[in-house]
């Protein structure tokens, strides 16, 4: 839908402007020499590379079929959202691509143990000589790195099946293009680090129990690491820890077949060790500077512990909750010091709009349990949400209800809760079913 859209666009654009030889505009193959292409607005790309995916070549002649052509050409590639164009046709054809390039994201090869990155990618510049490790969501330009793997595994006497699809990254950070192969049963072997301190650590011992002999994959592992792995080093204070690649490091050909247990390696790369320096804070009308660095808790000096800085975060996320601000943002933007091997931070506060409550609904509670709970509820109608207060009742309701409903015989397994927020109104209501 798109595609069309964007070609009667720039389809339109061509027939609002007059052709070279108005005597004969009329006949649909007139044509004129092709002195030069120009782009505008390319981000990613050259012009020279767009200019090749057009397919127009300067000096040839070429009439509205060829330029409109060219456009079609970009847009099935996918790499941009939107494109028009338009010509002079004074001393031979002028034409000006107008393009808005599309997101890219990264090109991820979960399955694929038989080559390196570096081989995927020569493969597919092969065919893309602009790729730069990154493709968009969709279109031509996935389909030509798909084919070119797909060549270069059947190269090597490979008997699998290529797939594709974009996915969100298992690191939180936007989306990856996935490719992956369906045939070959592999599985880990073992997971080995090239840092010695990892063999000896228990913790990571028994969570090799997670990944170990299950169906290789990059992506598993990566997730792996990033949740079992980083964590240890964040708390020493290595806030910028590389971790892999991950490796099969196998001898003989690659078109021997794989073994159908692979051992991995993860090279590892710490980082140094930064310690805490300061933090300024800037949009906070509402919770004082003292507050919110003690919240934090690190003092100057201390190893800046990633795990204590991202559970400050948090606290000061909650200190506004406390005052109704249950919207708050808090953008904490690292500044280092690689000299002094020091860390400091600029945050960022946008409270947003405070909150009052509103009302209660419950579900699953006897109309007597029900008065018991209005009655012991703590934050009166209209008064300001302290979202401090609401998790107190949680945690009485699920570990403590004698607190709030006596001798009440109540038979309930589990709490649902929600928070219905309206920004409108500036109220928030509070919702809890029992089951």
């Amino acid at each position: 839908m798109r595609r069309n859209s964007l070609t009667s666009l720039a389809f339109l654009l061509l027939l609002s402007l007059p052709f070279a030889y108005s005597s004969r505009a009329q006949t649909a193959d007139v044509t004129a020499s092709l002195r030069e292409v120009r782009i505008e607005g390319q981000k990613h790309l050259s012009e020279a590379q767009i200019v090749a995916i057009t397919g127009l070549v300067l000096g040839s002649d070429v009439g509205r079929a060829d330029l409109q052509a060219g456009a079609d050409k970009l847009v099935q590639t996918g790499l941009f959202d939107k494109v028009s164009y338009h010509f002079e046709t004074r001393t031979g054809v002028v034409v000006t691509y107008h393009v808005e390039e599309s997101p890219r994201v990264l090109a991820y090869f979960d399955n694929i143990p038989w080559f390196a990155d570096s081989e995927l990618y020569d493969a597919i510049r092969k065919k893309l000589p602009f790729f730069d490790g990154t493709l968009p969501e969709g279109g031509g330009a996935v389909d030509q790195a798909a084919e070119a793997i797909k060549e270069l595994i059947a190269s090597h006497g490979l008997q699998v099946t290529l797939q594709h699809e974009v996915i969100p990254n298992a690191d939180g950070d936007g989306k990856i293009q996935l490719f992956k192969v369906e045939g070959p049963s592999l599985r880990i072997e073992k997971l080995e680090f090239s840092d010695a301190s990892l063999v000896t650590s228990k913790a990571v011992q028994q969570h090799l129990e997670e990944i170990v002999g299950k169906p290789y994959s990059r992506m598993s592992i990566d997730l792996f690491l990033t949740e079992a792995i980083r964590p240890i080093y964040l708390a020493k204070g290595c806030l910028h820890p590389k971790l892999g690649p991950p490796e099969i490091r196998l001898t003989g050909k690659p078109e021997q077949t794989l073994p159908e247990q692979v051992p991995v390696f993860v090279p590892i790369d710490p980082g140094p060790v930064y310690h805490w320096k300061e933090v300024h804070w800037t949009g906070n009308a509402t919770v004082s500077e003292f507050t919110l660095s003690s919240a934090v808790g690190l003092k100057p000096g201390d190893v800046a512990d990633g795990m204590k800085i991202e559970a400050g975060w948090d606290r000061v996320r909650e200190e506004f909750a406390h005052h109704g601000y249950l919207d708050a943002k808090v953008d904490p933007v690292p500044a280092f010091d690689d000299s002094a091997r020091t860390v400091s931070y600029s945050v960022a506060i946008h409270e947003g709009r405070q909150y009052r409550f509103g009302k209660m609904v419950l579900t699953g509670l006897s109309p007597t349990a029900e008065k018991k709970l209005h009655a012991a509820w703590p934050i009166p109608q209209g008064e300001i949400f302290d979202k401090t207060k609401y998790e107190d009742v949680l945690t009485k309701l699920q570990l403590h209800q004698e607190q709030i409903f006596g001798e009440l015989p109540l038979h309930y397994e589990s709490v649902g809760h929600w928070l219905q927020a309206d920004a409108n109104t500036g109220t928030v209501d509070v919702l809890l079913d029992f089951k």
